[in-house]
């Protein structure tokens, strides 16, 4: 099945979050090659390489300090093979595939948090909205230096992984570096992560915000439930959509495609290329636009990544959406998922995948067309200036309606884009767009 989050699946489980699982039931099949189409020519079997692993594996039995059995060995080796492929290429036991399986439906144990390993450090890749990772104030980019007071600098991912993993409301202590900082500690405790993967709201009238925050099996129908929401919260035709991509990890490939095909009309969505035929696969719209083609602006940053850069690389490339924000994670490659016996599976990288334009991402990302990088707002108390409305004796308005004097206006309501610079950038250039259309 193919996967497209841009952790290890280790790192994954630990998140105890990756955004977006695997689907089961919705995404295409698996790109696995028939048997015999592996390859042309057999190579002939590495004897020599397969006397040395034998030998190795004897010395260790006949010389470790500690008594190693066989499957230890096996497992540890088949780890080794997986894990030096790349970065999301890994030998699941059955804790880990289960795991997997289980994110599937969004509710799964943990922090909130999606990892990676950087220059043999834990880093936070993004946390997930409404965990205790983002209640604590842990932020894409921090890094994770030492698990309840154990360095994890040499440590690999799977060490670190079983160290945050846990019982549900079990606390745990993160000591973390922001930016080259001074370390400090975050102590938070497991919790049940029920993630929801779509919100919506409207800004202001005629202005819809539609939030993804990973994409799983159901965020295709999510996404059309919101955009009906939010034409029948507006009472009318909307003049304007922001689909905020922000620190979304990625997911599934379908949900990605199915999302993008609620914005366009026509044209290709997204292809994959890799060496074996079921991995090479297109995705083209099918004509169900139910965004009514109104102006659109999408927003990424750095922890957007996987299936997010796929919705918002088809935006860009069909001129669907104005992308804003920063360049994001830049994870390009398709993992497909095969179950093995004994309830274990591999996660292996099949292919990569490429924008309508055909561009890849991979290690590269999703340039936005305007760049608006994260800043603080900060609000000054408005003056209240003497008006028109507030003279003794003023005349009324020639076409009728009410006056408005000083402080008729009330207090305004607090709004997401109150607090957040590129929401509120966003906003500002959704409505010029919205002008400029006649909308």
């Amino acid at each position: 099945m193919l996967h497209l989050s841009r952790l290890t699946s280790l790192a994954l489980t630990i998140a105890l979050v990756i955004g977006a699982p695997l689907a089961f039931a919705a995404q295409p099949a698996p790109a696995v090659a028939p048997a015999g189409t592996a390859a042309t020519t057999k190579a002939p079997l590495p004897l020599e390489e397969l006397r040395t692993f034998a030998e190795v594996m004897d010395r260790i039995k006949a010389a470790y300090v500690e008594p190693v059995d066989d499957k230890t060995l096996l497992e540890n080796a088949i780890k080794g093979m997986l894990s030096n492929l790349d970065p999301h290429s890994a030998y699941l036991g059955p804790e880990d595939f289960a795991e997997l399986q289980e994110s599937t439906s969004g509710e799964f144990g943990g922090l909130g948090i999606e990892v990676g390993a950087e220059d043999g450090f834990i880093k936070v890749v993004s946390p997930i909205d409404d965990t205790p990772a983002s209640k604590a104030g842990i932020q894409a980019g921090d890094f994770i230096v030492k698990i309840n007071g154990q360095p994890t600098r040499g440590q690999s991912m799977t060490e670190a992984v079983d160290k945050m993993r846990g019982k549900i409301g079990e606390k745990i202590t993160l000591t973390l570096v922001r930016d080259g900082g001074t370390p400090f500690d975050v102590t938070l405790a497991r919790a049940i992560i029920q993630v929801k993967s779509v919100k919506a709201q409207l800004l202001e009238s005629g202005y819809g915000y539609i939030r993804i925050t990973q994409f799983q099996v159901k965020t295709g129908d999510e996404v059309s439930k919101a955009l009906a929401k939010l034409r029948k919260d507006n009472g009318k035709k909307l003049n304007g959509i922001i689909l905020d991509l922000r620190n979304n990890p990625g997911g599934v490939l379908q949900a990605a495609v199915e999302v993008v095909d609620h914005f366009i009309t026509k044209g290709l969505i997204v292809y994959t290329k890799g060496r074996i035929a079921n991995s090479e696969l297109r995705f083209s719209a099918t004509g169900k636009d139910e965004s009514e083609a109104v102006p659109m602006v999408a927003l990424i940053n750095g922890g957007s990544a996987s299936a997010s850069e796929i919705v918002a690389g088809a935006l860009q490339d069909q001129k669907r959406a104005v992308v804003m924000g920063t360049t994001s994670f830049g994870k390009g490659s398709v993992q497909t998922v095969l179950p093995l016996n004994n309830e274990r599976a591999l996660k292996i990288t099949t292919a990569l995948y490429y924008t309508p334009n055909g561009r890849s991402i991979q290690a590269q990302g999703i340039v936005p067309d305007i760049e608006v990088r994260k800043a603080k707002i900060t609000t000054e108390q408005d003056s209240e200036y003497f008006k028109e409305a507030d003279l003794q004796g003023h005349l009324g308005n020639g076409n009728g309606g009410a006056d408005k004097p000083t402080g008729s206006g009330g207090k305004p309501k607090v709004m997401p884009q109150d607090d957040d610079y590129q929401l509120a950038q966003a906003l500002s250039l959704l409505k010029g767009l919205s002008i400029t259309s006649g909308r």
